[in-house]
């Protein structure tokens, strides 16, 4: 528990480092460019698993929902990875910066609208969201390992919902976001 317990601190503090810091690191950042669609895809598939984990634990197939949420697990894992690593390396990306310069004008306001508030409301409620799944499926790995099923099925009611949005919300962000990426 107590690993659980760091990882759902140290996850967060060490992505809002890398976020924040002002130097990117140098990797050759060129091959960073391809992380966010790959990231997409990763979120994509994520949420495929978890729905069929879904289908699975209700047709009572416990083998195949174990093999689903495992998938998902890894995923979700993997995208960790390459998120840091993208944001580590690259400069972020403004909604509705249609020049790349890192400002968004008057003019790219006003050609944003509206749908740059939707992209804001999506993007707060993804992150903080995703803050908040790291210890609970952490927990529901940790019951549904040891064998703690009662425990395991109290905490996936609340689990696998926020794992689900966050999920598709991170292909959501993408999709708003990819168009002003300075190499799209």
């Amino acid at each position: 528990m107590w690993v659980i317990g760091v990882l759902s601190v140290a996850i967060p503090v060490v992505v809002a480092i890398l976020l924040f810091m002002p130097a990117k690191l140098e990797l050759g950042a060129s091959w960073a460019t391809m992380l966010p669609g790959l990231n997409a895809v990763m979120n994509s598939s994520t949420a495929l698993a978890l729905i069929a984990g879904l289908i699975f634990i209700k047709r009572k197939n416990i083998m195949a929902h174990r093999l689903s949420m495992m998938t998902a697990f890894v995923l979700g894992s993997i995208f960790l990875v390459s998120y840091v690593l993208y944001h580590s390396t690259m400069e972020g990306t403004k909604f509705g910066d249609i020049d790349h310069d890192g400002i968004v004008s008057a003019t790219e306001l006003a050609a944003a609208g509206f749908l740059r508030n939707v992209y804001f409301f999506v993007l707060i409620s993804h992150i903080l969201l995703a803050i908040v799944v790291v210890p609970l499926v952490l927990l529901a790995f940790y019951f549904a390992l040891s064998n703690k099923i009662e425990r395991h099925k109290k905490i996936v009611k609340y689990t696998y919902p926020v794992w689900l949005y966050v999920s598709i919300t991170g292909v959501l962000v993408y999709l708003m976001i990819s168009p002003y990426y300075p190499w799209s």
